[in-house]
């Protein structure tokens, strides 16, 4: 095999308490897909950032060609010919998208220094743009676009420069199956145009897809390296865990009982039309549908986030009025939004705190919040949902994303909820994690709640779920019982083929 166009050699990262990575060797070639898998904490992160120059390895080395290198900032590592892509966006909401792509290094015309030629700008942004596939106007203000179309705009700014590495960390997220489609296209002719692709992700359907070696790291070590080919399912989960996870999508044994959330005909300008749906006690409802198909429209009008503007929402057989999230949670409705960061935590404060905040008026005594049942309350589901934390005083953002979701499931059952929305319930935690939410979603209709389950995962829809419905264009185009839903019939009805058999 060729030179390594980029080796971390024996790399070593401390923080204060903490051994991020110890002795981790990756060799990325020329040309090849490189996955890397890892529960959240396994190190995946640092060592992707010790790699592009954000942090420097306490001990070991980095070799390009072979060479050693040490970079002090990211844009050394880039003026190196590594890049990267990170899960969380940061495109300028308040420049347009080619000012995104170029920033930093906008075009200047020929002999006048500090003016920009706006008019290679554009035109080299819109080359760009198509290169990924996105139907996007580079003078569009990026705060208009979608979460997915801001994800390829992010593609967009790194692919425009000359790079020989490209990481990626979970570039997916976000993305329609159409869109992911195109990345593995365009990853795809990265890879016969030489460059090496490191590529970091929880699905490992993706992983199978498009990589040509898997690399598994668990604890802050180099558990095993593989070619994908050789590499199986469950024994990259048994790699990733240091166990088996048998129960994988979870088993759901609960037998649906009465209808507890009724939505007859319920409309929203230019986002929803005539939505009609039933969710019974102990069933568990999967949604799913393309990006932009009204799915997460749908949950926020049903938590009363938007309003509607016609039809009715029955809980138990009675029509109630939502004008807003305290009218749902009051009628027995709670959402677990798709954006733990931004919607649903308040990163700042401590476990308990996030998780009492939703019910502080029922913890409260003789008008003074009382610090005993906050923190019974928040050890109870501590305990109950396994969230594991030094303390309840633990801030969430230091905890991982996986036990920042549990988090969020905790304070959404705090409230003692009928129907439970949950919109992409395990998206951005690992393997371990997403076993673990699933058997509590399992368990919870095994109780006797009504969930709706929304997820981009078809795999996870299709396993946790007694009945499928698929939207499409703000309408709901087809249902599934569990026995006759298929990746093939679902996708057929989401993109408005004819069903398959």
């Amino acid at each position: 095999m060729s030179v390594p166009v980029l080796e971390a050699r024996d790399i070593s990262k401390r923080f204060p308490g903490v051994v991020a990575l110890e002795g981790v060797t990756l060799r990325v070639y020329p040309g090849e897909i490189h996955a890397v898998v890892g529960e959240n904490g396994a190190g995946k992160s640092t060592l992707m950032k010790i790699l592009s120059g954000v942090h420097q390895p306490n001990e070991g080395e980095l070799l390009l060609d072979g060479r050693p290198v040490r970079f002090a900032d990211p844009r050394q590592a880039l003026a190196h010919g590594i890049g990267i892509i990170y899960q969380e966006l940061s495109v300028v909401d308040t420049l347009s998208v080619g000012e995104n792509i170029f920033l930093g290094r906008l075009p200047q015309r020929v002999g006048v220094p500090g003016v920009v030629d706006w008019h290679r700008l554009w035109r080299d942004a819109a080359q760009v743009l198509e290169r990924v596939g996105a139907p996007v106007d580079p003078h569009q203000q990026v705060r208009e676009l979608s979460v997915a179309q801001k994800q390829l705009v992010e593609i967009a700014r790194v692919l425009s420069q000359d790079v020989r590495v490209l990481i990626l960390d979970e570039p997916t997220s976000s993305l329609s199956l159409q869109e992911t489609a195109r990345l593995f296209e365009i990853l795809r002719g990265l890879r016969a145009q030489g460059v090496a692709i490191i590529y970091i992700s929880h699905r490992l359907e993706e992983v199978f897809a498009i990589a040509d070696r898997v690399t598994v790291l668990r604890d802050g070590r180099v558990v095993g390296t593989q070619p994908i080919g050789e590499a199986t399912r469950e024994g990259l989960i048994r790699m990733m865990v240091g166990r088996d996870l048998s129960a994988y999508y979870g088993t759901v044994r609960s037998s649906p009982g009465p209808a507890r959330l009724e939505v007859r005909q319920l409309s929203r300008a230019g986002v929803l039309r005539d939505v009609s749906l039933t969710v019974r006690a102990g069933e568990i409802v999967g949604l799913a549908g393309l990006v932009g198909a009204g799915r997460t429209e749908l949950a926020r009008c049903l938590f009363g986030v938007d309003p509607i503007d016609a039809g009715e929402i029955r809980v138990d057989g009675q029509r109630v009025t939502i004008r807003n999230p305290q009218d749902a949670v009051r009628h027995g409705i709670v959402l677990v939004p798709e954006d733990r960061k931004l919607q649903a935590l308040v990163l700042i404060l401590t476990v308990r705190e996030n998780i009492a905040l939703p019910v502080l008026p029922r913890l409260a005594r003789f008008g003074f919040l009382s610090r005993r049942r906050e923190e019974e309350l928040a050890q109870g589901f501590v305990e109950r949902l396994r969230i594991r934390t030094p303390s309840l005083e633990q801030r969430v953002l230091n905890l991982s994303g996986g036990n920042q979701q549990k988090v969020v499931l905790a304070r959404a059952l705090a409230t003692n909820p009928k129907v439970l929305i949950l919109d992409e319930p395990t998206r951005g935690i690992d393997v371990g994690a997403k076993a673990e939410v699933h058997a509590l979603i399992a368990e919870l209709a095994e109780a006797g709640m009504a969930i709706l389950l929304i997820s981009s995962e078809l795999p996870e829809v299709l396993s946790m779920s007694h009945r499928v419905l698929v939207m499409s264009g703000g309408r709901l185009v087809a249902e599934f019982p569990r026995e006759e839903a298929s990746e093939e019939r679902v996708l057929a009805a989401a993109t408005g083929q004819a069903r398959v058999a």
